[in-house]
């Protein structure tokens, strides 16, 4: 078994990170690794490991405990997946956007019984916006294939004047159970009833018009809310309008993964904007007003004389929007790089070497 890396290192923060730059640091990594937008293997490791990190450097009690004792604090815990999601307010980082990350136990209630309610799949899409749209909000109109109840069968699937039958194989539990014996004694096992394929109930005569599935499919145009201030890869949840419920069930939700272009200019991390901008040489040295492009548009700003190059300034809320509330805002940090001319005049030059005498250089 591969060892536990250190929590800090998971959320790769210092140990004495406050609480604020823990979230940050967490809702950074969920955000690439949550499996509505990462549904790979990798991602779904990595999102445990976070996940956990952050359960218990979230929490004052835990965070003292495993920082006098490491890993062993824990032992007897259950591991990756053993500790309370709902806790340390890890539910509320994306509920906005997710809704309910960590909910579940459908699969269990369905097994009880086959033919009880169940809230449909999640639809998962993606839209491309700009670095602007992403910043400041829009609205996009999205088109997918749309299931609804066939109209014919009213979504049992059997053709008219017929009806699905109770499987005799499972009885309608929809689950088979296999005895066998080993070198343990006889053992037990339970698996999906191949005859119904779990449903609990077979349809010998087919809806002609959907083919025995009890759903009709069709394009449907769907105008996206997009939040102002969303970053690369976060899903916006649209609500039901995945796929039918079964049995009366809820429809599920759409989920859709929002792709922002780069900007040629800025470049973001979370609420901040950073960028460059050019200062002559001249208003480097006596100092003067220059002009900064921000993403709600120029901006004056007095340069101080002897102003050096990589000299940051920073822009109070000209940054991103929240999420959560879009009357707050990041800051944007400009680092001003000052620009020494390559082509001078005869008087340029005349001028620049009295310069530098009157310095003591020449």
């Amino acid at each position: 078994m591969a060892e536990k890396r250190d929590y800090y290192e998971v959320l790769g923060v210092e140990k004495n990170a406050t609480d604020e730059d823990l979230k940050k640091a967490y809702r950074k990594l969920a955000k690439k690794y949550h499996p509505d937008v990462n549904p790979s293997e990798e991602a779904a490791e990595k999102f445990k490991e976070a996940s956990e990190a952050y359960s218990i450097l979230s929490d004052p009690q835990k965070r003292q405990q495993y920082d006098q004792f490491g890993h062993a604090a824990f032992n007897g815990g259950a591991g990756y997946g053993g500790f309370d999601f709902n806790s340390s307010g890890m539910g509320d980082i994306f509920g906005d956007i997710f809704g309910d990350l960590f909910g579940g136990g459908r699969t269990s209630s369905r097994r009880a019984n086959p033919n009880a309610p169940m809230r449909g799949a999640n639809v998962r899409t993606s839209v491309s916006i700009s670095f602007e749209e992403a910043v400041f909000g829009c609205t996009k109109q999205i088109e997918i294939n749309f299931r609804e109840e066939c109209p014919t069968c009213k979504g049992s699937g059997a053709k008219a004047g017929t009806s699905p039958e109770t499987c005799s194989r499972c009885h309608g539990t929809g689950r088979v159970v296999t005895t066998q014996q080993s070198i343990f004694g006889m053992m037990q096992t339970e698996t999906v009833c191949p005859e119904c394929r779990g449903g609990g109930r077979i349809i010998r005569e087919k809806c002609p018009d959907c083919h025995g599935t009890g759903y009709t499919s069709k394009r449907q145009k769907i105008d996206v809310q997009i939040p102002a201030g969303i970053d690369n890869g976060i899903a916006v949840r649209v609500k039901d309008k995945g796929e039918p419920g079964v049995n009366g069930g809820p429809r599920g939700d759409l989920l859709v993964e929002v792709r922002v272009s780069r900007h040629p200019i800025f470049q973001r991390d979370d609420m901040d904007l950073y960028s460059t901008a050019a200062v002559s040489f001249t208003k480097a040295a006596l100092g003067g007003k220059i002009r900064i492009k921000t993403i709600d548009g120029d901006v004056e700003y007095e340069v101080k004389a002897g102003t050096q190059t990589d000299t940051k300034i920073r822009l109070r809320g000209k940054g991103v929007p929240s999420v959560r509330n879009s009357k707050r805002r990041g800051d944007h940090y400009v680092t001003l790089v000052v620009q020494v001319p390559t082509k001078l005049t005869r008087e340029q030059k005349k001028a620049l070497k009295s310069y530098a005498e009157a310095m003591g250089e020449a």
